[in-house]
């Protein structure tokens, strides 16, 4: 449902999400880079990292890291990001920025998984620092629609047993009791971030109906 962004739209709005994410980073306090985050374990500098490492890595260093890893995907995703994070906060941001323009995948992936990446960790930095950060609705309905079909990469969030509908988009997936809210916050909570799509909309003054019990 809706109109699927054309290849070169997509990766615009990755290069705007990167740049504007970049000008954040840019302006924090040393004791911000070390705010924790709701994703997982990570502060703010491990998924400032997190998002400058599929654009830059080789074929060859993935193989490495998941060697190191023994086999296990999101070890190594946590892993290599926490390790990249030891690095100072001005070479992080220096990555990211010199991930703009780039068209580099992670192995198994599809132009809509950075996409998903700098939307969904793009909130969690903002989230963590008490910051509104918007979020292209157009983007964010692509973005759902990845996590909702997701197979490979396996999808390592449940999705909800629920009707999903989005209120300022064309978009409703699912079935069962029925979610309202933004497709930011629909997003988030697709990505296993349920406190924060309500924290989300509580901050942008959009309501939120419902809650979800994943499946």
């Amino acid at each position: 449902m809706g109109v699927t962004l054309e290849t070169d739209q997509l990766w615009q709005v990755v290069d705007d999400e990167r740049t504007s994410l970049a000008d954040l980073l840019e302006s924090l306090s040393p004791e911000e880079w070390e705010t924790p985050t709701r994703c997982g374990d990570w502060r703010v500098r491990d998924v400032a990292a997190h998002l400058t490492i599929a654009a830059r890595c080789t074929y060859g260093q993935v193989v490495r890291e998941m060697a190191r890893a023994r086999g296990n995907w999101n070890r190594m995703i946590h892993d290599s990001a926490v390790r990249e994070a030891g690095q100072p906060v001005a070479e992080i941001t220096a990555n990211l920025r010199s991930t703009i323009g780039s068209r580099r995948l992670a192995p198994t992936t599809s132009p809509r998984e950075p996409l998903i990446d700098i939307l969904v960790h793009g909130q969690d930095v903002a989230l963590a620092l008490g910051r509104t950060r918007e979020m292209p609705p157009a983007a964010a309905r692509d973005a759902a629609d990845r996590v909702w079909t997701m197979r490979l990469p396996p999808r390592p969030w449940p999705l909800p047993k629920a009707r999903l509908v989005a209120t300022d988009i064309e978009w409703t997936r699912g079935e069962g009791e029925e979610i309202g809210g933004p497709i930011a916050a629909l997003l988030l909570l697709l990505t296993g971030r349920p406190e924060a799509a309500r924290e989300w909309c509580e901050r942008a003054g959009e309501p939120w109906t419902g809650v979800a019990t994943p499946r």
